[in-house]
């Protein structure tokens, strides 16, 4: 399984971003797919999660209503739409899976098997 995080960048707050992440050798429907992560001198932190088999979806409270996670199975695509960023969004953000059945309860609190490369985040003016 090989997981890669992109489209991270500089953006001011109250702006917009979305993030992507390609997967290989990964059958989206076989895995709960999600996001998490790392700000400066703190913890990885889950904060979206996806089972793309039926649409499923949790979010932390620090994203919900702000964050959106959704999937392309034919492309093996999972997205990470971000609204509304804040400072305290800046992170290293990296996707993850792990194989089903698998709650999302268990994905939003960190217990995923395959983690790919993140990608950084910075909310600035």
């Amino acid at each position: 399984v090989q997981l890669q995080a992109s489209g991270g960048g500089l953006v001011q707050p109250g702006g917009s971003l979305r993030l992507s992440c390609a997967t290989s050798r990964v059958t989206l429907n076989d895995y709960v797919i999600g996001w998490l992560r790392q700000a400066p001198g703190k913890g990885r932190e889950p904060i979206a999660c996806m089972q793309p088999s039926d649409g499923t979806t949790d979010y932390a409270d620090s994203v919900k209503g702000r964050f959106t996670i959704s999937g392309d199975n034919a492309r093996n695509m999972v997205y990470l739409e971000m609204k509304s960023l804040k400072p305290e969004d800046t992170a290293d953000y990296y996707c993850a899976a792990h194989p089903r059945p698998h709650a999302l309860a268990s994905c939003l609190v960190g217990h995923m098997s395959y983690w790919g490369k993140g990608t950084q985040v910075t909310v600035s003016s």
